[in-house]
């Protein structure tokens, strides 16, 4: 491991008035010297930081205390940002992995010029403010991704640094790069505790991924105490084993030394980690102990980390005029490099002009609009799995699509993910549109978040619908972020058949559907699936996730053209008047049919529903609801699993053929026989509810 150390500043002795010179103003990798101004920035960023969480009455003030100097290092020296324009496509990226630190982030933008006034400093943590708990991509100008899940920030950058790869593969050229930006995190011990972040590092490790710095603020300690007590790892080794670089900086107070490690990281190729020896809670009492981590100061622990900071007596979110200067500077810097920048792309429109307006078309993002007429529907006849229909239709928005890219966690065959003669992305080459995840669920669905919060790129990864539950933490954070991240989701229900329980999903679909934002599309076809896609892939502020079958399934007549937007529909009515609905999404609206045919028999007449995507359904006027599921009628749902997610939707008379517990090792077909997913058994539930009359189920 190489150290690299500098002449270090003692901010105890940093109390001067000298205005800083940022050498690197407009510049990169090299920044000359540092002084006492710079260390009294420093200390504003902390003062800042601290009053925050104390004016909040809670909050994690030793972070920022430990992290600001080389925070500032990144803003003032290295990173290429433009306050004034915070989306501009070629900026750097930067994400506080350790997102209870926010305070930090929050000093940082306001002194460097963001749109963030030190009123809303004042509002931390507050209802309304642009300053929350943790960072929230969309509330605050400057930050790319939301974090806190500890793990995540640092997996999705690796994401970010990939999307940035692939996309200057594809639109630089000699001479002229148009994409040019690196990622930058700050990481915690708790971060590379998570196992999401292994899995990550270790996909951007053996990819090589460049423009890749992460600074490990290794200050040791945690919650419960010192790290030691859970956490003995050679993080050097371990990274060093993924592929990584490793840099060392044994003092986090050393603003020379730490720049001088980011410029030697920058020089590098793959991805690089600088573990900077920090102290949490460091110019405060409580440094090095857990009791800094996660509560305010308190009054006489603040005022005596003023003093050390050389805050003046009785000033609170000090910030003085020279400090207020940076921000116009930083400003009129941000400007020069996006018109620097759009130079750039003006050349490349003059040398390849088609080239051009596909990057231009890619980066400014947005719904690509209605796909359906670039997806060949499915004539009704015969039997396709919904999976086998995927992989068709994706090869069809390939083609439209320049963005779309992705892939699978080792299970491309079984999902159908491949993109046929589009290329792989493989170590130390980024031009392709396939993706090997590996077995890396949870570290996939991070690293898609990260493209897809990145611009630009329209992620999708597959693996089975029951191991989504290894996804979900990230899938929750999609949504959250509003990203248009859609999720392949093949071997739906126990029709997989013989792998058993353990691959049989049976509340996951009702657990997806709970999530705010989140959309599930589970096709009853191949051309609800063509329409599943066409939804999915137009998305522009929600994630989607498309749970397919691996068995046949009919391809059915009838679907009309706005099945997924309608999220439910009658299928196939009555011929006269119905006396009780038949509900269904996925393989089981085929066993609806057949028990509306039975009932038909029976002299009952019934209506069959298809119900794609319940989110959309819920989304309709209740008037629109009741046309398709009147609420006088019986209704019966049929579901290959838990069936919660249909209650909103049923009236008082309903009943359901559903499978309440786990799965088992036999054949699809005698699975849904043996639990009682049959046509027969539906026809059963109408008729038990017809002859209740109205009595309630």
């Amino acid at each position: 491991m190489q150290h690299v150390n500098g002449a270090a500043g003692d901010p105890r002795t940093a109390t001067g008035s000298a205005t800083p010179t940022p050498a690197g103003l407009g510049a990169k990798g090299g920044t000359g010297r540092f002084g006492e101004g710079d260390t009294r920035i420093v200390n504003v960023l902390r003062g800042l930081a601290i009053d925050e969480v104390e004016k909040a009455r809670s909050g994690h003030p030793g972070l920022p205390l430990g992290a600001a100097p080389m925070a500032y290092v990144l803003f003032s020296r290295h990173i290429r940002f433009a306050p004034h324009e915070p989306d501009w496509p070629d900026r750097d990226r930067f994400i506080l992995s350790a997102g209870h630190g926010s305070a930090l982030v929050y000093a940082l933008l306001h002194v460097f010029g963001y749109d963030l006034h030190l009123d809303e400093l004042r509002q931390f943590r507050q209802w309304g403010s642009r300053t929350p708990g943790h960072p929230e991509r969309g509330v605050t100008p400057g930050v790319e991704v939301t974090t806190g899940p500890l793990g995540q920030g640092i997996s999705n950058a690796v994401g970010m640094a990939l999307g940035a790869a692939h996309l200057a593969s594809r639109y630089n050229r000699q001479g002229n790069e148009v994409v040019s930006h690196r990622t930058y995190v700050i990481c915690s011990d708790g971060d590379l505790m998570e196992g999401i972040s292994h899995e990550a590092a270790s996909f951007a490790g053996h990819l090589r991924v460049p423009g890749l710095i992460v600074l490990y603020d290794d200050n040791r300690i945690s919650i419960e105490g010192s790290t030691d007590i859970a956490f003995t790892d050679d993080t050097t080794k371990r990274f060093r084993s993924y592929g990584w670089q490793v840099l060392q900086v044994d003092d986090g107070n050393d603003l020379a030394a730490i720049d001088a490690a980011v410029s030697e990281a920058e020089a590098r190729t793959g991805p690089v980690m600088i573990r900077v020896r920090t102290h949490i809670g460091y110019g405060s009492p409580k440094v090095d102990t857990p009791a800094v981590h996660g509560a305010a100061l308190g009054p006489e622990a603040t005022a005596a980390t003023h003093r050390f900071l050389g805050i003046p007596d009785g000033e609170t979110f000090w910030v003085p005029d020279d400090v207020k200067a940076l921000s116009q500077r930083y400003r009129e810097r941000g400007r020069e490099l996006v018109r620097a920048w759009q130079e750039r792309v003006e050349r490349l429109g003059k040398e390849d002009p088609e080239l051009q307006r596909e990057f231009l078309r890619v980066i400014r993002g947005g719904s690509p609009g209605d796909l359906r007429p670039a997806i060949p529907p499915f004539p009704p006849q015969g039997e396709m799995a919904t999976r086998s229909a995927s992989g068709k239709v994706l090869q069809h928005l390939a083609k439209r699509l320049p963005d779309l890219l992705g892939g699978s966690a080792d299970l491309a065959p079984s999902n159908d993910t491949n993109l046929v003669d589009l290329g792989d992305i493989a170590t130390g080459q980024f031009s392709g549109r396939n993706i090997h995840f590996g077995v890396r669920e949870h570290g996939m669905a991070a690293v898609m978040n990260g493209m897809a919060a990145h611009g630009g790129l329209r992620p999708f990864g597959g693996t089975f619908l029951i191991f989504s539950d290894y996804m979900r933490p990230s899938m929750r954070l999609a949504a959250l972020m509003r990203l248009p991240v859609t999720y392949v989701l093949t071997h739906d229900s126990i029709g997989l058949g013989e792998d058993g329980p353990t691959h049989q999903p049976i509340e996951q679909l009702a657990s997806l559907d709970l999530i705010p934002n989140f959309y599930v599309v589970r096709p009853a076809d191949a051309n609800e699936t063509r329409l599943g896609w066409a939804f999915a892939a137009a998305a522009e502020d929600h994630p989607t996730a498309l749970a397919l079958s691996r068995q046949k399934l009919p391809v059915l007549a009838g679907v009309p053209e706005d099945a997924v937007e309608l999220g439910a529909y009658v299928l196939r009515d009555a011929q006269r008047e119905p006396q009780a609905v038949l509900i269904a999404s996925g393989s089981e609206v085929s066993i609806a049919l057949a028990a509306q045919d039975l009932l038909k028999a029976q002299g009952v007449e019934t209506r069959v529903v298809s119900a794609p995507c319940l989110k959309n359904f819920a989304a309709r006027p209740a008037a629109e609801r009741e046309a398709v599921l009147p609420p006088g009628l019986p209704h019966v749902v049929v579901i290959a699993g838990e069936p919660g997610q249909f209650l909103p939707f049923l009236g008082p008379r309903r009943g359901f053929v559903a499978l309440r517990d786990f799965g088992a090792s036999a054949p699809g077909e005698v699975l849904y026989r043996e639990f009682g997913l049959t046509p027969e058994a539906a026809a059963q539930a109408v008729q038990e509810l017809l002859a209740k009359g109205d009595r309630h189920v």
